[in-house]
């Protein structure tokens, strides 16, 4: 199996390209700028691949609104241009998406079936990316996913994780509610799905949730680190991008498909501290 990968220094990717099985050709913003269309169907078209994962993306929530733009290039335009490449090579299109296309006015988990209704322009980008794939008619696999997390790149646990370190006091929000989600998690899913010949929208999650102010005590319990961590509300952090108060995703339709609930976030929190404080 050929599979071509976008995408291969960012947190997924990274952990894409180390559980990937087949001959496996890994591009990163150099080798493959999703910015440019032409450039993307040279790509797919002379590799050939039987199972394309696009593992890039625009990912800055907050600069998306002062350049949207750009963001729907990236994370809106070019699924389509990847979606139609795989269309016409009978490939498989792996594709991920987010939590922030749902406006977080639900009170229980968000399904794969309910009304996307983003907030900003992230969301609304990646939902732009989900509509172009879904209408392409390829064969496809678009997987949800939220807050996510590795011991590499530039996210939330590491940031938490370099204060601590630094013996910096804490502020974090506690009105948002979500899943923080390991990128190697990811990964791991996706293998397993391409695999088992899924295809469809997913989310991929880990089980439980949790708030921003939640995620980071629970790393510092995990580092033994005392440092003061103050509980404020999301009008005390404003932000470019409003962010859900909800964006909990829902893992039925995933654990039945694979037999099995996904392990818990705090599971899954552990493993990334060791990698990290090991390195």
């Amino acid at each position: 199996m050929k599979i071509l990968l976008t995408g291969r220094d960012g947190q997924v990717g990274w952990e894409l390209a180390k559980v990937l099985a087949g001959e496996l050709i890994a591009t990163d913003r150099q080798g493959l700028d999703l910015f440019y269309p032409d450039l993307i169907r040279q790509a797919v078209r002379y590799a050939k691949p039987d199972v394309i994962v696009n593992a890039a993306a625009y990912t800055a929530v907050d600069r998306a609104e002062s350049e949207p733009d750009m963001a729907m290039e990236v994370n809106g335009v070019a699924a389509g241009v990847l979606a139609e490449e795989a269309k016409r090579l009978g490939a498989l299109l792996v594709h991920y998406s987010t939590d922030y296309v749902f406006d977080g006015t639900n009170k229980v988990a968000y399904l794969e079936t309910d009304e996307p209704r983003p907030l900003n322009a992230y969301g609304r980008t990646k939902l732009e990316g989900e509509k172009r794939v879904a209408a392409s008619g390829c064969r496809h696999l678009i997987l949800r996913t939220s807050w996510v997390y590795a011991p590499r790149g530039k996210n939330f646990f590491l940031t938490i994780a370099k204060k601590a370190r630094a013996g910096e006091p804490l502020r974090v929000v506690n009105d948002q509610r979500g899943a923080p989600t390991e990128a190697r998690f990811i990964a791991e899913t996706t293998l397993e799905l391409v695999q088992g010949g899924h295809e469809g929208l997913f989310n991929v999650v880990p089980s439980g949730e949790t708030t921003w102010h939640g995620f980071a005590r629970a790393i510092l319990e995990r580092l033994h680190s005392n440092v003061p961590l103050a509980s404020i509300s999301s009008s005390e952090y404003p932000t470019p991008a409003r962010r859900p108060a909800y964006s909990v995703l829902s893992t039925g339709k995933i654990s039945r498909t694979l037999g099995k609930p996904p392990p818990a976030w705090e599971t899954l929190l552990e493993r990334c501290v060791k990698v990290w404080t090991s390195a």
